[in-house]
């Protein structure tokens, strides 16, 4: 079996060169990444009672599935985790080498799927940031990543709800409206609600720890974390 959807990693291998413009194709993300950095940062600190000050994540081991171009593997090895980003794309993984090569990182990047990888450690922590709305079978995908977690560690998964409301916003808002994503960035089939992640998860021993919506501020012009799932969703779930 496969997770790789080739139609989607085609779609992102096109706009490969965007990723660390902050003006470009991925300035959504870029508006994206503060709240994500700091709710990843502070529970990953929680949970592993880490005290390092200058390096908060020293120690700690992450796997950053669909990393992209690097948005968040970079800020996660400043922060002194040990990173490992794979993506499907290989024109993703050239730009996040060159990007962080400029950025004096040290992050082993690999072009793969999680199912494909051939690692012989597990790792403290799995980023699935805004990915399983863009995988081939998510059931497959997460069974994929779960055999990649160490136990007690924590998987993240940040995506979009299946609602009505998702539809209007996510696709039509986002893509047809504002303009801040192209056109066919996403498919509203492929969303998935809250209610099937954790079940999906389940099944391979991972369970829901906590989960949080975030929403988009027009006034403040950033996201922060809300308890309205129904359109964009974070979950932190650990493995038993």
């Amino acid at each position: 079996m496969n997770s790789i959807n080739k139609k989607e990693i085609e779609k992102f291998s096109k706009i490969a060169s965007e990723w660390w413009n902050p003006e470009g194709k991925f300035k959504p993300l870029h508006k994206f990444n503060p709240v994500r950095i700091k709710y990843i940062k502070q529970n990953i600190i929680n949970n592993f009672k880490l005290k390092n000050k200058i390096k908060p994540l020293k120690g700690i081991s992450i796997l950053d599935i669909g990393c992209g171009g690097g948005l968040l593997s970079e800020p996660m090895a400043r922060m002194g985790a040990r990173v490992t980003g794979i993506d499907a794309s290989d024109k993703n993984i050239k730009i996040a080498k060159l990007h962080s090569r400029k950025s004096k990182l040290k992050i082993n990047y690999i072009c793969s799927s999680p199912e494909k990888l051939k690692l012989q450690s597990k790792f403290d922590v799995i980023l699935n940031m805004e990915i399983v709305e863009h995988v081939e079978d998510v059931d497959f995908f997460l069974k994929s990543c779960s055999k990649l977690l160490k136990k007690n560690g924590i998987m993240f998964v940040a995506t979009i709800n299946k609602t009505l409301k998702s539809y209007v916003f996510a696709i039509v808002g986002a893509e047809y409206v504002l303009r801040w994503l192209p056109i066919g960035t996403h498919e509203w089939e492929k969303f998935v609600n809250p209610e099937d992640l954790k079940k999906i998860l389940t099944k391979y021993n991972i369970y829901i720890d906590k989960l949080d919506g975030m929403k988009f501020d027009i006034l403040k012009d950033e996201w922060n974390i809300s308890q309205d799932l129904s359109v964009n969703y974070i979950g932190k779930f650990i493995k038993n």
